[in-house]
């Protein structure tokens, strides 16, 4: 923008100067107050040469709308946009003649006139009138405005020069802010902006998204549609929806069903349902019984101790272990709960190496890695008998090879060379007599293998003596037959065929690893080759699936199906980075989902007694490591959330099977103090019902629960039963004195008021003196003044009316009684509070009468001169009140007169 300067020599005429004067000071009077201001800040004479100012678009932008309160007419700005670019300098020519430097450009210029004769109509209708009056030359006019007056361009270009350049900090494109109001102009300041450079920038506050926001009544969805009787928990409210309750309790109305389900019946209605969701799959009874086995055993190897906040805790012994659960199991017994333990024992359990103190750590760890393959080669040959046996039932005698090959899958060795010599194939039970052999027997018969397949033999071969080779070669892959004509055509032969995921795994164990081997190896090449090529390696599916594959299971199974129970205990031990979180699924034990009990009892033993493997999310508070090697001495090291909540699902399912103590006695597994208390008092509550004396015993006896907790339970249910008096007395024995108490001030004083049995009123409240009460003195204690006052202050009256010489200390107490009356008669009306309950209402004025004529008979002008309202009696006993006073103020008139 080009900055104007006005010399003197620049008017010819004197006379036409004061138009020009009244010219801008009707201009000066337009402008606002401000633009003034700065006018006269601005430099009146300057330098011809031009001026670059760099404007912050935004800045500029304010400035123009700002500018916008002038009073000048568009045409103004018209004019001086096509004005700001001519040069105004007062030059020399060679002529020696003044004059302008455009109009000296536009003389030289043959196409300046055209567009002067563009521009001339213009500039004559917005400074015509102007020149009429003056005659005054529309340029000269010009200059002389530019002078005195800024252009709202100059002004926006004054006003970036007067502030402040720096940088300014933007929020990114892609971050929104939801409820910014920088767009209008509300003066918000950026957070992301520098104050200054002894600043940095502050990071943005992270500010979590609302998924629900409230709205009004008008613009809900709700609105006009609150009878709907399709969705009752919009019409009805929140008692109709949806819900969970104890036991695996679900309330639903209507039917349940999937998205895409059809239901029959129609969902115009409000009737409710009562589901209960199964927790276990199978018979209850053969359930029960066998997670009570499990359980009495593990609270026989458990000490329940109080922690340092006073709560019983469950700390399990260190003997507790896999040897010491599969002992309750015969060796007949081929369960899958069995087979578990039997596994742990194997991978998990300390193991004899009958070695000397002088023996190396490596050594020992070698040994050791040697006994623990040989342990889980032993379970697992075991385990595989019952399918063996059933495939070489399936199988024909015609065939011994397929027998030979069936044995070899079970690792049954010598077997499989009796039957051999049996058949005749007396070279082949020679070289299965050297199975799992060393590297030069497996290449010796991979290189007999190779000899046949070139030469075309293999054709001959049967394809389970391929096979047995392929084992016993070590090679599990595919192995190819000769490519020739149809005639002598070999078809491929895989060797883990048919076979499932243990002895699949048995395979990689006996035939296609080295001897010495660790497990980790054999896991890692067996869980490559599943991953690769699952449709030729069997993955370790459930059991349940294995067994019965059609099996329907009543819950939908997830994709990828979890791992088998067992193939997960040999990844714990193949993979020691492998938390409990990742390997225990409850799909991996039962089809039931819900189904914690063996994920349950197998953390106990890892995590909280042998200390081998633990939850990912547990809190490290000290070195982990350390006690994990050194054994289970010491403390927990940290919180794990998922422990507590594993113990809660397990009692959760328990608590179904209707087995309350056993639910206790895992809830005392609960590692949070203030949880663990929570869990179980509100479990009692929940089976308050079931506490009967044998029930009670067990809980209070073996499980060391208190007494408080068991009898606060008991006096909830027997409150909902409407028994408040055993209620209380539950209270009592359980020295829980603020329950107690407030159910005697609530419930039962009220009726011992209203039946004037002021022996039963005292004796339920002088139990609790001395005790730590909220509000003793405001309820309990006004209950037990009312009592004392209304037996002891006749007495007191009768025996002072009586004696000759009154006894001091019988009248010091009657006249404390006499001076306490009129406060507790204030008083209680807070104490029988409730509007709701009739019995409050009857007990006050009851209390408040009785108080009234004790009083009004022994110191009639008592309550009178403590200027006590009497509030919540009937109109005869203010009467009464009122007569008594006014013959006792005219009676000591009399005397005084």
């Amino acid at each position: 923008m080009t900055r104007f300067s006005a010399l003197a020599s620049d008017s010819s005429d004197d006379e036409e100067l004061p138009y020009a004067s009244q010219d801008a000071q009707k201009r000066a009077n337009r402008l606002p107050t401000q633009s003034m201001d700065m006018v006269q800040d601005s430099p009146l004479s300057g330098s011809d040469e031009d001026e670059d100012i760099e404007v912050d678009e935004d800045e500029a932008e304010e400035e123009e709308e700002s500018d916008d309160t002038s009073d000048m007419d568009e045409d103004d700005l018209v004019v001086s946009e096509l004005e700001k670019t001519r040069n105004h300098a007062l030059v020399e020519d060679s002529d020696g003649e003044i004059q302008y430097e455009h109009s000296r450009s536009q003389s030289d210029s043959p196409s300046s006139s055209d567009s002067e004769t563009e521009v001339a109509p213009r500039r004559a209708a917005i400074v015509g009138p102007w020149v009429g009056r003056g005659r005054m030359d529309a340029q000269k006019m010009h200059v002389m405005q530019t002078s005195l007056f800024r252009m709202p361009e100059e002004a926006a270009a004054l006003q970036a020069m007067n502030q402040p350049l720096r940088p300014r900090f933007k929020l990114s494109p892609t971050v929104s802010r939801k409820h910014s109001r920088d767009s209008v102009g509300d003066g918000r300041f950026d957070s992301r902006e520098r104050v200054s450079f002894a600043h940095d920038i502050d990071h943005p506050v992270y500010r979590p998204s609302r998924k629900y926001a409230r709205v009004e009544i008008s613009a809900s969805a709700v609105a006009g549609n609150e009878g709907a009787l399709v969705d009752a928990g919009l019409a009805l409210g929140r008692s109709f929806r949806v819900g969970w309750g104890s036991k695996g309790t679900l309330i639903h109305l209507g039917q349940l069903c999937g998205p895409s389900s059809q239901i029959q019946t129609s969902a115009n209605s409000s009737i409710v349902t009562k589901t209960t969701v199964p927790f276990f799959s199978g018979p209850r009874e053969d359930i029960s019984n066998r997670l009570s086995l499990l359980l009495q055993y593990h609270l026989s190897k458990t000490s329940i101790v109080k922690d340092e906040d006073g709560v019983p805790f469950a700390d399990p012994s260190p003997e507790l272990c896999f040897s010491s659960f599969s002992s309750l199991y015969p060796q007949t017994d081929h369960s899958y709960e069995a087979s578990l333990f039997r596994l742990g024992h194997a991978l998990f359990d300390s193991v004899d190496l009958h070695m000397g103190q002088e023996a190396t750590i490596d050594a020992r760890n070698r040994v050791s890695s040697i006994r623990r393959k040989a342990a889980l080669s032993a379970w697992l040959g075991d385990a595989v008998t019952s399918s063996v046996d059933a495939d070489l039932k399936k199988q024909s005698s015609a065939d011994p090879a397929g027998l030979i090959f069936t044995l070899l899958s079970g690792y049954q060795i010598e077997k499989a060379c009796d039957t051999a010599m049996d058949c005749g194939f007396v070279k082949l039970a020679t070289l299965i007599s050297q199975a799992s052999g060393d590297f030069e027997f497996r290449e010796d018969v991979r290189e007999q293998l190779q000899l046949w397949r070139e030469q075309r033999i293999d054709v001959h071969v049967g394809e389970n003596v391929r096979k047995i080779y392929s084992t016993l070669a070590g090679s599990l892959d595919v192995l190819e037959g000769s490519k020739a004509s149809s005639i002598e055509r070999c078809s491929d032969v895989d060797p883990l065929e048919g076979l499932d995921w243990k002895r699949t795994f048995g395979m990689y164990l006996w035939y296609a690893e080295p001897m010495d081997a660790s497990i980790a190896q054999v896991y890692e090449s067996y869980h490559r080759a599943s991953r690769e090529c699952p449709s030729r390696v069997a993955p370790p599916r459930p059991h349940y699936l294995e067994s019965v594959p059609s099996l329907k299971l009543p819950f939908n199974m997830p994709s990828p199906l979890p791992s088998d129970a067992l193939f997960s205990l040999i990844r714990l031990h193949a993979e020691p980075s492998c938390s409990l979180s990742q390997a225990f699924s409850p799909l991996s034990f039962t089809p039931s989902p819900g189904d914690y009990s063996f994920p349950w009892h197998l953390y106990v033993i890892l995590s909280r007694c042998m200390r081998v493997r633990d939850f990912s999310d547990r809190g490290n508070s000290g070195n982990r490591g350390e006690t994990l090697d050194d054994g289970p001495s010491g403390g927990h090291e940290g919180h794990s959330p998922s422990a507590d909540l594993l113990a809660s699902s397990y009692a959760q399912q328990l608590e179904q099977l209707g087995m309350l103590q056993e639910a206790i006695f895992v809830l005392l597994h609960i590692e949070g103090s203030a949880g663990r208390e929570k869990a179980i008092r509100d479990l009692l509550h929940r089976s308050a019902d079931t506490l009967d004396e044998w029930m009670c015993s067990g809980i209070l006896g073996s499980l060391k629960i208190p007494l408080a907790w068991v009898n606060d339970a008991k006096a909830i249910y027997a409150i909902q039963q409407g028994n408040v008096f055993d209620a209380y007395q539950l209270y009592m024995a359980a020295g829980l004195y603020q329950s107690a108490h407030d159910l005697a001030v609530v419930e039962l004083a009220p009726e011992a008021v209203i039946r004037q049995d002021f022996e039963l009123l005292a004796s339920l409240l002088e139990r609790m003196t001395g005790q730590s009460i909220d509000g003793w003195h405001l309820k309990g204690k006004a209950y037990m003044d009312y009592a004392h006052a209304m037996t002891r202050l006749p007495e007191l009256y009768a025996s002072l009316s009586d004696a000759t010489v009154p006894d001091a200390a019988e009248e010091q107490e009657f006249e404390s009684l006499t001076r306490s009356i009129p406060r507790l008669i204030g008083i209680l009306p807070d104490v029988l509070c409730s509007q709701s309950d009739p019995r409050h209402k009857v007990a006050l004025a009851e209390m408040i009468s009785g108080l009234t004529a004790v009083l009004d008979q022994v110191k009639p002008l008592a309550l009178a001169q403590s200027q006590i309202r009497l509030t919540g009696v009937d109109e005869a006993t203010k009467l009464r009140h009122i007569q008594t006073t006014v013959l006792e103020r005219f009676m000591r008139s009399i005397q005084a007169s």
